[in-house]
């Protein structure tokens, strides 16, 4: 049966994410890119310098940083872990070419998302600051356009309780907790009608269901404060391992790159014919870059609206380094980690076995040693995508429900209960899934940043024009 599902599945999403989504995402990015004078690289000193540094006065719930963080841990997930392994599994080493390439686009698309995000929020009766492409949509296309704002909050819902939310997530935490603590698969227990798992599985998805659900019980401020401790922590912890292992192997960077940049445009020199063509690698690479720093898919904006800034200009800037933290800098190490070490090459790795793999063989400690460290960076990462995901799941549903409280209950718990469920899901139909609802849910988005890219230009031009004349670049 599961063959069958894989199959469709397979079939929905080689649809979906065929080259008129990728060159729609890609071709937002290059025309932002264009029009604002590749503002991503002339202002990316600025923007990090802002990351860190919140605004006086600002009107919202949290800081920027805060913000940023909320978004950051929706973003830095598996998909930095897993999602390079199952790009480069599938599309081959070029995949990571594709990945950081639109990555370099989304930053401006990211930034478009969280200028946007500001510029059109809204502020309910309860002084929550709401914002997100469905108020974008609404209030900068206008009203007639309410109905593209409503199956963007659709797909979203979708996403965070059978996609990047949960499912994946969960799914990659269990693996690494099963690849960790029982490898070997000695301690089974069989569920009824679901099939026989490790108990570590089992223990693993009670304890993440409960955690989940204690956070989640306080709303953005309990999420943005857990998120700003954590997302700092693993991200360095992470960083740190890979930079480790890149200069322990120095000599075969290299080479590693050649390998990455011949992948993307003949994958089959490369792989001696087994991967696809160089669409298949364009593909996995856009697909799963935009899984991990969600960059077009219209969801860092939902976190974004909610940080205290007058200036949409300045939260676009920090929503920006999102992107660059995320793909240019994390997923570019896994992916060279995995590439330099051979671990792509190995048959029967899937998943957060082929970064075990890389971090056993390249790192100069003990197997057992760095498969904990990745599974505790991978398990954090995991847990506040869970996090980020699940609120911005709820706004969705609010802009889509009325902000009915009950419906918001009722799915909160429906959230708990996939995550708990998560684990029980095969590898393939949980990044499938993913994938699917990903492309969905950005077209929408992608529409309105075409649509509102003047906006956008005007905004920044403006902003920059003000603050040159008073020299106030603090």
């Amino acid at each position: 049966m599961w063959e069958a599902i894989n199959s469709f599945l397979t079939k929905v999403d080689d649809f979906v994410w065929g080259p008129p989504l990728m060159i729609l995402i890609i071709a937002g990015g290059i025309l932002l890119t264009i029009r604002m004078g590749v503002l991503q690289v002339r202002k990316l000193p600025l923007a990090l310098k802002w990351m860190v540094k919140n605004e006086e006065e600002g009107e919202g719930e949290v800081t920027s940083f805060g913000a940023l963080c909320t978004a950051l841990s929706a973003t830095i997930g598996t998909g930095n872990i897993v999602g390079v392994a199952t790009a480069i599994g599938a599309g081959g080493p070029g995949a990571l070419f594709w990945m950081v390439l639109a990555a370099f686009f989304g930053m401006a698309t990211k930034y478009a998302e969280g200028l946007l995000a500001v510029k059109y929020r809204v502020v309910d009766e309860d002084n929550h600051a709401l914002g997100g492409p469905f108020y974008y949509i609404e209030k900068g296309m206008g009203t007639k356009w309410k109905w593209l704002a409503k199956i963007f909050a659709f797909f979203g819902i979708c996403v965070g309780l059978f996609g990047i939310g949960t499912f994946s997530q969960v799914n990659g935490i269990a693996s690494a907790v099963e690849g960790f603590f029982d490898p070997n698969e000695s301690w089974q227990v069989e569920i009824p009608g679901i099939g026989t798992y490790s108990w570590t599985v089992v223990i693993a998805s009670l304890i993440l269901s409960v955690c989940v659900a204690l956070v989640l019980i306080g709303g953005i401020k309990r999420i943005a404060n857990v998120s700003q401790i954590i997302v700092p922590f693993m991200a360095v912890l992470y960083v740190l391992l890979c930079l480790v292992l890149l200069i322990c192997n120095i000599k075969e960077i290299p080479d590693a790159f050649v390998t990455i940049v011949k992948g993307a445009f003949n994958p089959k020199a490369v792989t001696g014919g087994v991967v696809g063509t160089m669409i298949v690698a364009m593909q996995k690479g856009v697909a799963r870059g935009i899984f991990s720093n969600e960059s077009g898919l219209g969801s860092a904006p939902i976190a974004a609206a909610a940080a205290k800034t007058k200036e949409p200009v300045r939260q676009g800037l920090v929503s920006m380094t999102g992107t660059f933290i995320d793909t240019i800098i994390i997923c570019t190490m896994t992916g060279l980690s995995i590439v330099l070490t051979g671990a792509w090459q190995q048959e029967g790795l899937e998943g957060v076995q082929v970064t075990t793999y890389a971090f056993q063989k390249g790192l100069p400690i003990s197997e057992q040693v760095a498969a904990f460290l990745l599974m505790l960076c991978l398990v954090f990462f995991a847990f506040t995508t869970i996090l980020g995901w699940d609120y911005y799941s709820e706004r969705c549903l609010e802009y889509l429900s009325g902000k009915h409280k009950k419906a918001i209950l009722v799915y909160r718990w429906l959230y708990i209960l996939a995550v708990f469920i998560g684990p029980y899901m095969t590898v393939k139909a949980v990044w499938t899934i993913a994938d699917i609802f990903n492309g969905l849910m950005a077209i929408p988005n992608m529409i309105a940043i075409f649509a509102l890219s003047g906006v956008v230009v005007k905004e920044t031009k403006d902003f920059f024009k003000r603050h040159a004349e008073q020299n106030q670049f603090k």
